[in-house]
């Protein structure tokens, strides 16, 4: 017998080329809302927002489009963060008591986020202001003795720059002059004070106390100290309230000013309650928060010759969310967010991306989104409106679906930057929950208590969209599949549910159909353990228009769906549990097939994920079994392990694969099915193709049926006498079974045509939406298991090619997606791969169906579970007019990006294509007059060619950085040659308006307070 050897390739110029021509690893944007804000800001004259978060990031957010990003050099809090209004600046404070400047430099068409090392930041001669100095100005009755306690608020006079007002805890406020350096009037209160805001003349200002009150007081000429208020207001007493934390006057040309503050809820009553009240004459709100109130801010005038503030919005930064309330349309209705839309509004239990989405089925789920937004919704600009998106329109559309634990469905707009939200279906009014005994779901509008509530006082509002908790665990959303052409929706839940759905653009009332699947119908002594079903309603229930229900299929057992596919074009879906996968057909009602593929020894698949009691007594026995077992075959395993040993330094493997480790047969969970598929290939024999249906398990099972659709197929419907479809049914039987030797579980199948392409999605062949499949050469199929890939040849199933990607340390395959790459440098050039993501965090590219690897990336912490577990693929066709071939694929495109969670509220894009990016490209003018020329920059992220707009740069920043979108490292400084700066280098004109520039704002000292 002969042996051959692999023989380790040596490395081929022209390919190499080739592949940094196809690929490139590239870390675009981030989608969601920043985990854990710690502060915020906002620039009105560029209308810029900031937040900070507790991992030392600063996220800068203007219009929809623009946005970006910066990174301290230590992960450290963020707690306060100042614009310098205009100039394109901000200073943050940490919580190690260090503060950075951070600056937009834009020089000739190069706008880059910088980091400044600032040498001038420093405290001023003469300008320090001890207590000392204050308490000696104090009454003898005032002082007694006892301290001002910290400062609290300092807030500079609105007309007057020279003068700040100093408030301290214990209820004093100062109005002190920087240039005479003098107290000019003392305000002595005599509560704890909070916060401190000016009246927009300088006239009078606010401040808010510990106690749940505000006090109005007025800045007078004549007295230097002022005793009483000219107001002192407890807005919710005379009970005890708790602190308002903040407090915001803003006047109007109506006369009566709005008033904003955070807190201040009576502590027995409402104590627990997250609110902001917003107060104008009669009319009082309270906001109803359901995550705690960091920071607020108002959108107004603040140009000098207005008179009045004209507050436009308020915007509430809260710790999970972000709301904006439009103060100019009656009733303070809450706005849209095109962007930092809570994505874990409920918990995220999976997600599916939908590219080239057809523009019909498009404007039919925006509609429905709108239909959705009650009468708490304004539809005005959004008021953050800074910068300039350059980012051309997308010329395809991209959706997002997410599933939550509440049993929703939420469709994302991800063209682009940012991530808007346009559509959420809800699956609960299906059933009966643990909250909802009723038959009939109610509406709020007709219910009397909702109304007594609305009455009460404080007049609470709830407001905002994240909701953590979930009616019943059961509604939660395991896996997402939608047919794109077809406007069909298959969901299925933590219950056994599988739901199909239809698009409607009518408002519904129906009785929703149910058919029950019985996976362990021909099994005995199986019992389950787990939760109960999920109660469908006896009555017709109101579906509004959107997705809405058509047949709800229960699998019994009722466990957690663990795979799901859908085929439109033969009206079948299949679906597959722990216990076993079916197939049912959604046009005739009919359940096709139910297959259990439990092991005698999985006794965990009877328990449910839900399940909370576990048999002891049964552990404990299995625990003995495998003691017992293993000292009694213990000896046969020593000799059993020479041998393998010995043969193993006889085997030759190939240098990048590893041998596999057999597993067990009676392993735990061996029965659940891991993925299902159908394909139109060739299963009985070599001549006739028709639909099939492939399901893999846990163990390493491949279960492939020969289906015979009436209307689909080789005339085998023809056989029968002429039956009409109707009167047929669907029929599967068994073609192929497979065990693979190593019994690794089953990550995906594919079937690939002739050609070794993967076969088109349904409707696409038939409505000339891509290029048919080749019917005439022998197919196969891509087996990828958690060890290995395999292709194996049909219909016989004979091993054809495979690579082991096992490593000793542990390398499982978790994620693959077949897709096509187009080269950078030909338009005409283009390659089919597998791309697979392992545990480890790293991608692998290979081609098919040779299986040979191309290209490897470590993408994500291997430490990041939760990353890994979520990661999307993405597979984003272009379609150009020379490649009609892929110009509306899903399956197969060009472009590959795949999201993954970084955070429970964030999600991450990758790119894997060298040809195309989503990244933000915006532009932002603003003043630098103001710079030093002792500053030493540090250009962050630069190129070759400088772009005409601002872009975040994308940097090859540490993979357990909390951060990637444009992530830079702060206070590291570089020196600048000639030829670093030469192509930003102003002209002579350019550096004449710049010095007049310079000398104009000579007089005016810009300088900012923190307190």
């Amino acid at each position: 017998m002969m042996k051959f050897r692999f023989r380790r390739q040596g490395t081929d110029p022209q390919r190499e080329k080739i592949k940094q021509e196809l690929f490139a690893f590239n870390k675009t944007v981030e989608h969601g809302f920043p985990h854990q804000p710690s502060a915020l800001a906002f620039d009105p004259k560029l209308q810029l927002m900031a937040i900070g978060t507790k991992s030392g990031a600063i996220k800068i957010y203007g219009a929809p489009g623009v946005e970006f990003t910066g990174l301290h050099n230590d992960t450290t809090a963020v707690t306060q963060i100042h614009f310098l209004p205009g100039q394109g600046r901000l200073l943050s404070l940490l919580d190690d008591n260090t503060i950075h400047l951070w600056e937009i430099l834009s020089i000739i068409n190069f706008p880059n986020f910088l980091s400044l090392s600032v040498p001038s930041l420093s405290l001023k001669d003469n300008q320090t202001l001890l207590q000392d100095q204050i308490t000696h100005s104090l009454p003898d009755d005032y002082r007694c003795g006892k301290s001002l306690g910290p400062v609290e608020a300092l807030q500079e006079h609105p007309q007057q720059s020279g003068k700040i007002l100093i408030g301290y805890s214990r209820g004093l406020v100062v109005l002190w002059d920087l240039s005479i350096r003098h107290a000019e009037q003392l305000f002595l209160g005599k509560q704890q004070l909070e916060s401190l805001v000016w009246e927009r003349s300088g006239n009078l200002f606010v401040c808010s106390h510990n106690d749940g009150g505000y006090s109005v007081w007025a800045v007078t000429s004549g007295s230097t100290c002022n005793h009483q208020p000219v107001s002192s207001t407890i807005p919710y007493g005379p009970f005890p309230c708790k602190a308002i934390s903040k407090i915001l006057w803003r006047t109007t040309q109506a006369g009566s000013p709005v008033l904003l503050y955070s807190g201040g809820m009576p502590r027995a009553s409402y104590g627990d309650r997250h609110c902001l009240t917003i107060q104008q004459d009669k009319d009082h709100v309270t906001l109803d928060f359901t995550s705690r109130v960091i920071d607020f801010f108002t959108v107004h005038s603040v140009e000098q010759e207005r008179e009045f503030d004209e507050p436009s919005a308020v915007v509430v930064l809260l710790e999970e969310e972000l709301v904006v309330i439009d103060l100019q349309t009656p009733g303070w209705p809450s706005m849209p967010t095109p962007y930092l839309a809570p994505l874990h509004s409920s918990a995220i239990t999976c997600s599916c991306h939908i590219s080239s989405v057809p523009p019909k089925l498009w404007e039919r789920l925006v509609n429905a989104g709108k239909a959705q937004q009650s009468r708490q919704h304004t539809h005005r600009s959004w008021p953050i409106c800074g910068g300039k998106n350059l980012a051309p329109p997308p010329k395809q559309q991209e959706l997002l679906l997410t599933g939550h634990e509440d049993g929703t469905v939420r469709f994302w707009d991800a063209s682009g930057v940012a991530l808007t939200p346009l559509y959420k279906l809800s699956t609960a009014n299906v059933f009966h929950t643990d909250c909802d005994p009723s038959d009939d779901p109610q509406d709020p509008s007709n219910d009397p208590d909702m109304q007594q509530e609305e009455e009460e006082w404080p007049p609470f509002r709830k407001v905002g969209c994240f909701d953590p908790y979930s009616d019943d665990p059961r509604l939660g959303i395991q896996k997402i599949s939608l047919c794109k052409y077809s406007n069909k929706l298959v969901v299925a839940g933590t219950a056994g549910q599988v739901i199909v759905l239809g698009l409607s653009d009518e408002r519904s009332d129906h009785l929703v159909d149910v058919s029950v699947v019985d996976l362990l119908y021909d099994r005995e002594g199986f019992t389950w353990k787990g939760h109960d079903r999920l109660e469908p309603r006896s009555k017709p229930a109101p579906f509004p228009p959107g997705f809405q229900p058509l047949v709800v299929v229960q699998c019994l057992p009722p466990a957690s769906v663990t795979a799901v596919a859908l085929h439109a074009e033969w009206n079948l879906i299949a679906f597959g549990t722990s216990h076993g996968f079916g197939l049912f057909d959604y046009h005739r009602r009919n359940a096709v097939l139910a297959r259990c593929t439990l092991h005698p020894n999985d006794s965990l698949a009877m328990e449910g994920p839900l399940s909370r009691v576990k048999s002891l007594k049964k552990s404990l026995r299995q625990s003995f079994r495998r003691i017992r077992k293993s000292r009694v075959s213990g000896k046969k395993h020593c000799v059993s392990e020479k041998a393998n040993a010995a043969l193993a330094e006889q085997e030759e493997v190939a240098p990048v694969q590893r041998r596999i480790e057999p597993r067990s047969a009676d392993d735990s969970l061996s029965g659940v099915v891991r993925c299902v598929c159908f394909a139109d290939t060739f299963l009985r024999d070599g001549t006739h193709h028709g639909p099939t249906l492939w399901a893999g398990t846990n163990s390493g099972s491949v279960y492939a049926y020969a289906l015979e659709v009436p209307g689909v197929g080789s005339g085998r419907v023809c056989e029968r006498g002429g039956a009409s479809e109707s009167s047929v049914c669907v029929e599967a039987v068994l073609g192929k079974e497979i065990q693979l030797m190593h019994r690794a579980p089953v990550v995906s199948i594919c079937v690939l045509d002739g050609r070794g392409k993967p076969l088109p999605d349904p409707y696409e062949a038939s409505q000339d939406l891509a290029i048919a499949p080749d019917m005439t050469n022998a197919h196969s199929v891509l087996i990828a298991s958690e060890e290995q890939l395999k292709v194996f040849s049909l219909p016989k199933v004979s091993a054809k090619t495979k690579f082991k990607l096992t490593a000793h340390e542990g390398c499982r395959v978790r994620k693959v997606a077949m897709v096509v790459f187009s080269s950078t440098a030909q338009e005409d050039y283009s390659e089919h791969t597998l791309v697979c993501l392992t545990n480890l965090g790293d991608m692998h590219l290979f081609s098919i169906p040779a299986l040979r690897p191309q290209v490897r990336y470590d993408c994500i912490r291997k430490e990041d579970i939760s990353g890994i577990a979520s990661c999307v693929f993405t597979r984003n066709g272009q379609g150009e007019k020379n490649m009609l071939e892929f110009k509306v694929k899903e399956v197969i495109s060009r472009h590959l990006k795949r999201f993954y969670l970084i955070s429970p509220s964030e999600y991450e894009r990758f790119s894997l294509s060298a040809k195309v990016l989503t990244e933000p490209l915006f532009t932002l003018c603003h003043s630098l007059s103001d710079v030093d020329e002792s500053l030493d920059l540090s250009l962050a992220g630069q190129t070759e060619e400088p772009p005409s707009c601002l872009s975040s740069p994308i940097l090859d920043t540490p993979l357990d950085s909390p951060l990637s979108c444009a992530d830079l490292t702060l206070d590291s400084t570089a020196e600048l040659t000639v030829e670093d700066v030469r192509d930003f280098l102003t002209s002579v004109d350019e550096a004449e308006n710049n010095l007049k520039n310079i000398k104009e704002e000579e007089g005016r000292s810009t300088g900012i307070l923190i307190n």
